[in-house]
């Protein structure tokens, strides 16, 4: 992901996380890594001031591969409820937490099968809990 590119996250998300990492079998893992770099560049809001168009934790969006033109509807989860085949992404795959903090209209590159590069635009939000008031999830 472009180190630029600005991101928001919901607090509330960001202190779950937080717990998720601490488990020890993460702590010092390449998704942890990831993650944290993530939320030193992030814009960190209350879950009320979470812009609608952001994809945040449980958020369901309609994302395009650039380089193919293939569409995809992912929703970005904890590790314990991902399924690849349902389009449920893990927040520790690249690629989820590549979509953390991203808003509509936004880009990431992230590595695709057989060492190619994939562009992965956001182009719709169908849900987000911070806008539908679902703070639990």
């Amino acid at each position: 992901m472009d180190k630029q590119t600005p991101i928001t996250l919901s607090r509330l998300d960001v202190e779950r996380i937080e717990a998720l990492l601490e488990n020890p079998a993460l702590r010092d893992s390449p998704a942890a890594e990831r993650l944290r770099a993530e939320f030193d560049r992030a814009e960190i809001v209350e879950p009320r001031d979470m812009p609608a168009d952001v994809v945040s934790m449980n958020s369901s969006a309609d994302c395009v591969d650039e380089t193919s033109d293939k569409h995809y509807t992912l929703t970005l989860v904890y590790p314990r409820d991902a399924d690849a085949d349902a389009g449920r992404v893990s927040l520790l795959a690249p690629v989820g937490s590549a979509l953390l903090g991203l808003r509509v209209g936004q880009s990431i590159d992230w590595p695709g099968q057989g060492g190619r590069t994939l562009r992965l635009k956001v182009t719709a939000i169908h849900y987000q809990p911070e806008a539908a008031g679902d703070l639990h999830r």
